[in-house]
């Protein structure tokens, strides 16, 4: 007999907005710069000095923060993590992380339809607010880079290893983490990094400082028009999780028509195993986008002109599918 889970806090809306909003108004880093009185972080922060000391009594009783005296506050261990610049991007309401928070209330246009609510809480879909918002682009750069998610693991298993593979091509690849950190464990390699105009500008850093700058271009475009052709290996990471089926198809065959007849596409991300449970994740909520089985992928890819070679999950935890074109 399993232990009743509580409804009203499963159901909570108190809590995970006073963290974002502590968060956002950098109310940690001021108290390990050594202001604790809740005036004194008022001022330093610009707001009202009852309605933060509301919000942060309430968090110390999470154990976010301690008060050890009335309107004195100290980080707890819950709340040093606010310090990590990581937390930070994936909590502050006025970047990308402002942009998802809200996103959850469209939920019930998703849960209704199948498809995204987020062009009527925000006026345009997604890819299309962040054209029109370049500061809301660089932080989902920044989210989905090295800053929010750390440096990837490059450690890819392939059916019949890497030698044979002189160029790989990083299909939405962002700013260019994944790509450098393959180039920089593997020295023969030479790599192409394909995204948007606005996120490959922004690459150049990334691979000056892995030291790879020299092995790599950047080509600004969508990953729905030609890519650039014959290279060995296409990687697509964290993308196809964000598309619909038709897009997905779209993109692998993309990748199809670019890749030579001894090529490989690698997929990582929205590709789980066929008794995997059915995950809710932001990007269906942002996104329509969707996760699918490998008998489903199989299918689509198989339409696209590819065919999947291998398909688990590898030492680096990812699951990975690998495809050659069709013969």
């Amino acid at each position: 007999m399993t232990d009743q889970v509580d409804l009203h806090q499963l159901a909570d809306l108190c809590t995970p907005w006073c963290v974002r909003v502590v968060a956002t108004l950098r109310i940690a880093a001021h108290i390990d710069a050594g202001t604790t009185d809740v005036h004194d972080l008022a001022a330093v922060a610009g707001v009202d000095p009852r309605a933060l000391h509301h919000v942060m009594t309430y968090l110390a009783g999470k154990g976010v923060f301690v008060e050890p005296e009335p309107g004195t506050f100290t980080l707890g261990e819950t709340g040093r993590q606010l310090r990590e610049p990581r937390m930070r991007i994936g909590l502050d309401l006025d970047g990308i992380a402002g942009r998802f928070a809200h996103a959850w209330s469209t939920l019930p246009t998703y849960v209704r339809t199948g498809r995204s609510g987020y062009a009527e809480r925000f006026g345009r879909p997604f890819w299309e607010d962040l054209d029109a918002h370049p500061d809301l682009a660089a932080s989902f750069d920044d989210l989905i880079g090295p800053g929010g998610h750390g440096t990837p693991d490059a450690r890819i298993d392939l059916v019949d290893g890497w030698d044979a593979v002189r160029t790989v091509v990083d299909v939405g690849g962002g700013t260019g983490a994944m790509l450098s950190e393959l180039l920089r464990t593997r020295p023969g390699l030479r790599g192409i990094l394909v995204d948007l105009p606005r996120t490959v500008a922004r690459a150049a850093g990334t691979f000056s400082a892995a030291g790879v700058a020299d092995r790599v271009r950047a080509v600004g475009q969508s990953f729905f028009d030609p890519l650039p052709a014959g290279a060995d290996l296409y990687l697509l990471r964290s993308v196809l999780n964000d598309w619909p089926d038709g897009e997905t198809e779209a993109i692998l065959r993309r990748c199809a028509e670019a890749a030579p007849p001894s090529g490989r596409v690698v997929v990582i991300g929205g590709v789980v195993p066929d008794d995997a449970p059915q995950q809710l994740t932001i990007e269906m909520v942002l996104l329509g986008g969707r996760n699918n089985t490998v008998t489903e992928f199989r299918a689509i890819a198989h339409a696209a002109g590819l065919e999947v070679r291998a398909a688990g999950r590898q030492p680096s935890g990812s699951f990975v599918v690998e495809c050659r074109p069709a013969a």
